[in-house]
């Protein structure tokens, strides 16, 4: 049975919950424990899929097709453990299920209320998988006090007691903000949290406190007095140069010493650090720099890129270079030159997106990529609009486009080289669809299977010819115009087992040119980088080295 840590937050969000967590898991990993993570959010969208992302960053989807909450890649970058669909959950979630569960008559005619059937709910799912894992680490989104969350505090109150004693702990994670003019750490709006927490009848075990600053030893004694929680479980969080280094933080601030203490393991296993002391060698001592211009259309907000910033990273450590990501709107190319913009860099990656702004930035960018040797990397829609500039540009194809976007265009007549998906198979199962479907859920989502031409260059990269990788769209490259591209310069290399869908396009004739349509990204993890972004990076160190 699983012990459960409760990872809540005070005072201000975006204090790193989600990445104290996945530090936390990767320790007790370290030390031998198996761990899932789970993330619990207040919002009332059924799931983050239809939100924008410049509201609520990246979706992160994952092998059995549920779209989630960013720091489920948090999760599994830092502890390699593949999340699932029951690893992330909304109060939209819990709802709709007890609703649905009363016009069934599950409730057998009783009255349906917060308590007991919503706080029923979320616990039920908090304990899916229990018995399958040594720690169950659960982040409660938001901060406390927030109204939305209500539900999920008092459900995690009443588990705990639920639960046999001494099978759950509750971290909570605050900021102590430094006031420049008296020169000194605050401790007053932490101990307010923590009030705040203690008044819905949650204690913490362990204070995790973010500052940036060292927080003094009488500072610590403070916070564990008025706080109620031993001295030796105030733990600090400093801001750090790579968040890869958080495990490594953690440990030496007593992190998991803390929590091993808060649950009586005695003796505890020592860690073994290894692998991030690895990861913080090839972090410190990179023996180079490669530039890589992303080209995408919400590069307002780097979350919405979240994991192809971190699958870069992967990628420079991989071959113990840097990489410096520069974001690039692609709407600048619909009225200026792409070439001032893109000189310079060693590579370019175009990602995903939804909708027809930007778009044809996007497809200058594949040209310019193609044109000037520069290797490219096209993901999801970075995919689609590589293959439309070359059928505009190579293939005779001048009016090619994409019913996602070209058919809102009435009368105009275009060459719809990407098509609306309207069926798939998936499992054992056909999957149909329709444009006017709901939006939520309805996409080609989860991984899926690729079988790729033996002697590509892709089949070399991954070192066999079949993968299986995460998906999330609902328009495709229509095969009808393969020919055509292939006669270009333009293979199909991957495509889906049935041969009916294209994964992967690439020129051989190009030092390093590759689209996907699935999110390659979505898998790489510091210790173990994605083969795509591996080889993408070691091209860009190539033509560093060329210039």
């Amino acid at each position: 049975m699983a012990k459960f840590v409760f990872i809540t937050g005070g005072v201000v969000s975006s204090l790193g919950k989600g990445l104290a967590s996945a530090a936390l898991g990767a320790l007790l990993q370290a030390r031998g424990f198996s761990v899932r993570l789970r993330k619990l959010d207040p919002y009332l969208n059924v799931d983050p899929g239809t939100m924008s992302p410049f509201e609520h960053g990246e979706v992160f989807v994952t092998d059995d097709g549920a779209e989630t909450d960013l720091d489920l890649g948090h999760y599994e970058r830092f502890t390699g453990v593949a999340a699932r669909a029951t690893d992330s959950v909304s109060s939209g979630r819990i709802y709709s299920n007890v609703l649905e569960k009363e016009r069934r008559g599950d409730y057998l005619g009783k009255t349906i209320q917060v308590i007991p059937h919503v706080t029923d709910e979320i616990k039920d799912f908090i304990r899916i998988g229990a018995a399958e894992t040594d720690f169950m680490l659960c982040e409660i989104g938001g901060t406390v006090g927030d109204i939305e969350g209500l539900p999920f505090f008092e459900a995690i109150r009443q588990f705990a007691q639920d639960e046999p004693r001494g099978q759950c702990i509750f971290m909570h994670l605050t900021l102590l903000p430094w006031i420049a003019s008296a020169g000194e750490l605050k401790t007053k709006p932490t101990q307010h949290s923590v009030k705040e927490l203690r008044s819905i009848g949650i204690a913490p075990d362990l204070l995790v406190c973010r500052s940036e600053h060292p927080i003094p030893e009488k500072e610590r004694a403070k916070l564990a007095l008025f706080c109620n929680v031993r001295p030796d479980a105030v733990i600090a969080a400093y801001d750090l140069p790579s968040i890869y280094e958080a495990p490594l933080a953690y440990h030496r601030e007593g992190l998991d010493q803390a929590v091993i203490d808060a649950f009586g393991i005695s003796p505890a296993p020592a860690p073994d650090l290894t692998r991030w002391r690895d990861v913080a060698d090839r972090i410190h001592n990179a023996e180079g720099e490669v530039r890589v211009a992303i080209v995408g259309k919400y590069t307002q907000l780097g979350d919405a890129y979240k994991s192809i910033a971190e699958a870069l990273t992967h990628g420079g450590m991989a071959n113990r270079v840097r990489v410096q990501a520069e974001w690039i709107d692609a709407e600048i190319f619909e009225a200026e030159d792409p070439a001032p913009h893109l000189e310079g860099f060693h590579a370019i990656l175009v990602p995903g997106g939804f909708g027809e702004r930007g778009t044809e930035g996007k497809i200058d960018a594949a040209r310019f990529a193609r044109e000037r040797g520069i290797p490219y990397l096209g993901i999801c829609l970075g995919m689609q609009m590589a293959v439309i500039e070359a059928a505009r540009n190579q293939a005779g194809l001048a009016d090619a486009g994409s019913e996602e976007f070209d058919h809102e265009a009435g009368a105009k007549r275009f060459t719809p080289v990407v098509y609306h998906l309207k069926e798939w198979v998936q499992g054992n199962a056909t999957v149909t669809r329709r444009p006017d479907d709901a939006k939520g859920g309805t996409m080609r989502l989860g991984a899926y299977k690729a079988v790729l031409a033996p002697g590509s260059r892709v089949a070399e990269i991954y070192g066999t010819t079949e993968i299986s990788e995460r998906h999330r769209h609902r328009y495709e490259i229509d095969t009808r115009y393969r020919d055509r591209l292939e006669a270009q310069g333009l293979i199909f290399s991957g495509m889906s087992p049935d041969g009916r869908l294209p994964e992967i396009v690439e020129r051989p004739d190009h030092p390093w040119f590759v689209g996907v349509q699935f999110h390659p990204e979505l898998r790489s993890k510091p210790f173990a980088p994605h083969p795509l972004f591996a080889d993408f990076i070691r091209a860009a160190v190539e033509v560093s080295r060329l210039v």
